[in-house]
């Protein structure tokens, strides 16, 4: 009877990105001409994992992992894959012509270039190419590859705009000069150089496109520019160009914002992590961790890796990667993730998911394809522009060609075609639609609405559905004191003795019961000999009282009240965080925290509703009834927790 063995495909191929690439169909193809039964591969728990059916009468378990494992080997030796940063790129174009060039090279067994993200994905066959000739390659044709790490200077990520800022000048200038009745010479040397200005990258572009056989708006943007050179009609078209890189270069510029908020979003994540091994502490990248390693996270560091806890207590801020508004408690066994921040406790944590496998680095790959994704009119534009260019081209030789041939005069010919070369040039198409997205984005995020990009803006015009982050877009983000009920003494006691002893806490309830104390004006002697509890409470001693203050499980063993009780589960039913006060074993009252919702937030779900929207819906990493709590404050209809 055969039996089956599981490992991490990331072991096996520690430099395949996912288990889609064509790495992984040889991995299994070569695994199974050794003899094994079956081979292929599964995903559990959010990764890849190869598994190896055998017959033990044939392979031991240990004959099985050193076969996965050489065979691993030779086919990460000979197929290397890169990924690649990417600089220079002004344009989409720039990117397919990349991908069209590496495609064509001997040994390149697949390129994939994200203009967004600014990013080369690349598999090549190490036995006839190797990467310094493929970079070369890349520079070639006028792009550079930045080191991990390295940024770009300044004038490198602003150069298309000083090149479109410069044709512009130029050619306002060369305008006026040809007003003012100067020199011919001198309004022409000016537009000239509002040529070479504004069609700089778009002749390189161009000639990129015409290399690799293609035609693109590049080249009927500089034919057209030529064509009213042609006809003396120097300004319409350094007007033209300038125009044209203009967009480009606010495009760009768009670009980068965006990459940046991705670079951002993944900077969550500590670029080292503090590791046992062999009984010793040492500082290493993420990158180089492996599944099994222990990190140490102390307290107030941000979590590594994906994992889970083997030793320790503490809470954990999720907010980050999860959304869940309050801290969560965590002892072993426990699952963290990359990128949240620990509480007051010491953990060690073992790591399960590799660097790129984490949930924020999925995050990260999610949004970055989400930014390449251009809207309906782009792709038209795009699938128009593939016809447009080459029949505009055609039609201009034609009419050069075909008058001639009956009786016109050449010059007459040469005329009208480049007369209509230049009424051709696709202004319209290369920068209204770019343009027109690019400004509604620009005037939302003015109003503090980021919106990714063009599909997601068309998209707006026939959404009859929007669903909303929780917290800290329907609710403040930061919890805050909703309910104080005192059963012995009055409202100011309780508060006071809370504020006392959670003053002496960074953790982010303690802070809010402090900031409800300074709101109603209270002020209070220091607390001593306090002891953090970690996922119960906290113990002290305040005006010659024992203090104790946090959740049931800080009491268990003695009797709670049956009227603290009762109070306790009203507000949990409202979706409220509890805190129980305690002094010298009396109880004294009950404090409840909650995120609450945004003061504007009942008018703009009206508004929503008044101009088409017909359901609004909630998505948060917090439980169902904390959601629905939420969402019944506010006129929400959905909740999905």
């Amino acid at each position: 009877m055969a039996e089956k063995l599981k490992l991490d495909l990331s072991l096996v191929l520690p430099d395949v990105p996912d288990e889609r690439d064509a790495c992984a169909g040889r991995l299994t193809e070569l695994l199974q001409a050794e003899g094994l039964e079956k081979v292929h591969l599964v995903r559990e728990d959010g990764s890849a994992r190869l598994c190896l059916h055998y017959d033990p009468q044939q392979f031991s378990v240990s004959r099985v992992r050193e076969l996965a494992q050489a065979v691993g080997a030779k086919l990460g030796n000979h197929y290397r894959h890169e990924s690649l940063r990417i600089d220079g790129m002004d344009c989409p174009t720039c990117a397919t012509v990349i991908e069209h060039v590496l495609q064509r090279t001997d040994g390149v067994l697949e390129a994939s270039v994200s203009y967004a993200a600014e990013r080369l994905r690349l598999e090549f066959d190490s036995e006839k190419i190797e990467r310094p000739a493929i970079v070369r390659r890349i520079q070639a044709l006028g792009y550079a590859v930045l080191e991990e790490g390295r940024e770009a200077g300044w004038f490198a990520e602003h150069r298309e705009l000083i090149f479109s800022g410069v044709a512009g000048l130029l050619l306002l200038a060369g305008w006026l000069t040809g007003l003012a009745d100067a020199p011919r010479g001198l309004s022409l040397g000016l537009l000239l150089g509002a040529y070479a200005a504004g069609g700089f990258y778009t002749v390189r572009d161009a000639w990129q496109s015409l290399r690799s056989r293609r035609f693109d708006i590049d080249t009927l943007m500089i034919v057209a520019a030529a064509g009213a050179a042609a006809l003396g009609a120097w300004e319409e078209g350094a007007l033209l160009l300038f125009l044209f890189s203009l967009g480009h270069a606010l495009e760009h510029m768009a670009m980068d914002r965006a990459r940046k908020a991705i670079e951002a979003l993944a900077e969550l994540a500590p670029k080292t992590a503090i590791v046992q091994r062999d009984g010793v502490e040492i500082e290493v990248r993420v990158e180089e961790l492996q599944r099994g390693d222990r990190v140490i996270v102390k307290p107030g560091q941000r979590i590594p890796a994906d994992g889970q806890v083997a030793s320790g207590n503490s809470a954990v801020d999720q907010s980050p990667v999860t959304g869940e508004s309050m801290p969560l408690d965590k002892q072993p066994g426990d699952k963290v993730f990359a990128g949240t921040v620990n509480g007051e406790g010491a953990l060690v944590v073992e790591v399960t998911k590799l660097a790129q496998e984490s949930t924020l680095a999925r995050m990260v790959v999610m949004v970055a394809e989400a930014q390449t994704q251009k809207s309906p009119t782009q792709r038209f534009t795009d699938r128009f522009e593939r016809i447009f260019v080459p029949a505009v081209l055609v039609g201009a030789a034609l009419l050069i060609v075909l008058p001639p041939l009956f009786g016109f005069p050449f010059a007459e010919s040469f005329y009208r075609a480049m007369a209509v070369l230049v009424a051709a040039s696709p202004c319209a198409l290369a920068i209204a639609t770019p343009s027109a997205v690019l400004s509604g984005i620009a005037r939302a995020a003015r109003g503090g609405v980021l919106i990714k990009g063009g599909v997601h803006l068309e998209n707006l015009g026939v959404l009859t559905a929007i669903a909303f982050d929780k917290t800290g877009t329907l609710t403040i983000g930061k919890p805050k004191v909703t309910d104080v009920v005192a059963v012995i003494g009055d409202e100011a006691h309780l508060l006071t003795v809370a504020a006392a002893v959670e003053s002496r806490s960074a953790h982010p309830l303690a802070q809010a019961v402090v900031a409800e104390g300074k709101r109603r004006g209270l002020s209070w002697n220091e607390a001593g000999e306090v002891e953090a509890v970690t996922g119960k409470g906290v113990r002290a001693e305040f005006d010659g009282q024992k203090v104790a203050i946090g959740n049931a499980k800080l009491f268990d063993g003695e009797a709670i009240p049956e009227g603290i009780q009762q109070q306790a589960k009203r507000l949990q039913t409202e979706g409220k965080t509890i805190m129980l006060i305690q002094a010298d074993g009396q109880f004294l009252g009950v404090l409840a925290l909650a995120d609450t919702p945004r003061e504007a937030v009942k008018q703009v779900l009206e508004r929503l509703r008044q101009i088409g929207i017909r359901k609004t819906i909630m998505l948060t990493g917090d439980n169902e009834r904390v959601g629905r709590a939420i969402a019944d404050a506010v006129g929400l209809d959905e909740v999905k927790a």
